[in-house]
């Protein structure tokens, strides 16, 4: 059984400790979202788990094995979900399925109409992505994930700019992805419906960073 799993992390970064002394574990078809005001490190954190950075102190290992010994099989297992929408002004809202769905070997008009019908994005399907609105480019970036899914989905603040109904699909898209024994990471401030999931509020690993510089910059420097 898959295990995604974090150990005494500490995440430094532009030479400032963000977090530390953190754990996480999250289960085969289990949810972790990630609370906390903004600047305690959930963006970091997710970037992390996601292979873009290494973390300063501690381990991020799947099924036991640390992602850091193989690195290429992690980008394989995971769907990244940031803050920008990636998507390419001059290709339809198709083309821009079709195009994420062939990186991952997807079986491409298959998955392509699956993301489509995931976020509802049928009747946009030809439209260019230079006249799409913001919650319509959101939703086509999320719809890569029902096109191509992975083993892991981590999404930095998924429901940013989406309506209730594409709210409401989104959890739909979890719930089905959690069923095949998918996992989930999810850094958000607004509540995700999201049945049986763990929580880990990063702003007291925040404050032991801080804490822990206190003490390096008030010992003596000989």
């Amino acid at each position: 059984m898959s295990m995604f799993q974090g150990h005494e992390l500490t995440c430094i970064r532009g030479q400032r400790r963000v977090f530390a002394g953190l754990d996480f574990t999250v289960p085969a078809g289990g949810a972790l979202i990630l609370l906390g005001p903004n600047g305690s490190g959930k963006s970091s954190l997710l970037r992390l788990m996601a292979g873009l950075g290494r973390p300063a102190a501690g381990q991020l290992s799947w099924a036991g094995t640390p992602i850091a010994e193989d690195p290429e099989a992690h980008r394989v297992r995971l769907r990244y979900a940031g803050h920008l929408d990636c998507v390419k002004a001059v290709l339809s809202v198709r083309e821009n399925l079709s195009f994420w769905a062939g990186q991952y070997g997807a079986a491409e008009a298959e998955a392509v109409n699956r993301g489509l019908k995931a976020f509802a994005l049928e009747s946009l399907a030809d439209m260019p992505g230079q006249i799409l609105s913001a919650g319509q480019k959101h939703r086509l970036a999320l719809a890569r994930l029902a096109a191509s899914p992975g083993e892991l989905w981590l999404l930095d603040e998924p429901t940013v700019g989406l309506d209730s109904a594409a709210q409401l699909r989104l959890t739909a898209a979890i719930a089905a992805h959690r069923e095949t024994g998918g996992c989930v990471v999810a850094a958000t401030h607004t509540p995700l419906d999201l049945p049986g999931a763990q929580s880990v509020n990063l702003s007291p690993y925040a404050e032991a960073a801080r804490a822990a510089e206190a003490r390096e910059s008030a010992e003596p420097a000989w």
